[in-house]
């Protein structure tokens, strides 16, 4: 019986022992490298998504971030609307967040015409923001925008193709449950050079006044931060390759991703504008295939985090 005693006293002494040392290791060593302030909450560009059938918009990196100790929230907007429509939509989820979260403020964070959408946020609702992050933001218009935007208002061409656009974005919708309206033209309308311009003169914050530079560091009490690629094809076993390479060529020679000029993707302070991405790279999309020499795009994201946890946010 004192055998019986002693072994079941040792089994339990080891067991605590590898419990504490456990303990010990997640509560000393466990990362905390993107363990931000304030939350992070992302939001998709054009016929964008939080969660598609399983898939990520941002695809792998809300897990990613949260493994290091951040926390970070998904957003589903309109898939095609106009940037104010989209906002106004994202205030109330943010507002939501904040409730749930007891936080008093987030981190956004938007890609494409995420980019102007959060911007947005941030003008009307300053009180809501730490930081406003555009990623291959649309912050001085699209040139493919643009040329779509020729289409002859009114034709027949014009209803199919913004019709085919608008059906495309209730799908999306439908399958990550958004339930939000769509408009086709409106979406178009906010991101040519035209809307966009418009746009900046009601929401300048961050905005650079020279055509390549830099805009301000902070306005509002809130920091802003951009970083975009510069490259179409990078990865030939990616088949959205070939369409970005194809939209590329709008651009006449000037350095894009495929949907967006580097300089006019530029905001507050320019984290780099020439990573060898293209406009679905940056979010590690499609799959997380991208160009085999660059840094990986979840990695631009965790060191982003890093930046906004070192600047106190």
């Amino acid at each position: 019986m004192i055998k019986i005693i002693k072994s079941l006293t040792l089994v339990f002494v080891a067991t605590f022992a590898m419990q504490s040392h456990a303990w010990f290791w997640d509560s000393w060593f466990k990362s905390t490298y993107t363990q931000t302030k304030y939350p992070i909450v992302l939001a998709h560009g054009l016929l964008g998504w939080d969660n598609l059938l399983g898939m990520d918009y941002y695809y792998k990196i809300p897990a990613e971030l949260r493994k290091d100790g951040a926390t970070v929230y998904q957003t589903q907007v309109s898939a095609v609307h106009y940037t104010e429509v989209r906002g106004e939509q994202l205030i109330d989820q943010i507002e939501n967040i904040l409730a749930v979260s007891g936080a008093q403020k987030v981190n956004l964070i938007g890609h494409s015409h995420g980019g102007p959408t959060i911007r947005y946020v941030a003008s009307v609702r300053p009180d809501l923001v730490a930081s406003v992050t555009t990623i291959a933001g649309v912050n001085k218009g699209s040139p493919v925008a643009d040329l779509l935007r020729e289409i002859p208002e009114g034709s027949a061409l014009e209803g199919v193709a913004f019709a085919m656009v608008e059906a495309l974005g209730s799908i999306i919708d439908f399958l990550s449950v958004g339930g939000n309206p769509q408009d086709a033209l409106g979406a178009i309308s906010s991101l040519t050079t035209e809307g966009s311009l418009a746009f900046n003169a009601q929401h300048p914050q961050g905005i650079p006044v020279s055509a390549c530079g830099e805009g301000d560091y902070v306005v509002n009490g809130i920091r802003y931060y951009s970083w975009s690629g510069g490259s179409t094809v990078t990865n030939v076993l990616d088949i959205s390759d070939a369409l970005l390479g194809i939209s590329g060529l709008v651009f006449g020679g000037v350095q894009n991703d495929g949907l967006v000029g580097t300089c006019d993707s530029h905001l507050g302070q320019v984290i780099r504008d020439d990573y060898r991405m293209n406009h679905l790279d940056e979010v590690n999309l499609l799959l997380g295939l991208h160009h085999l020499f660059e840094t990986d795009p979840i990695t631009t994201f965790r060191n982003h985090a890093n930046r906004l946890k070192k600047a106190g946010l």
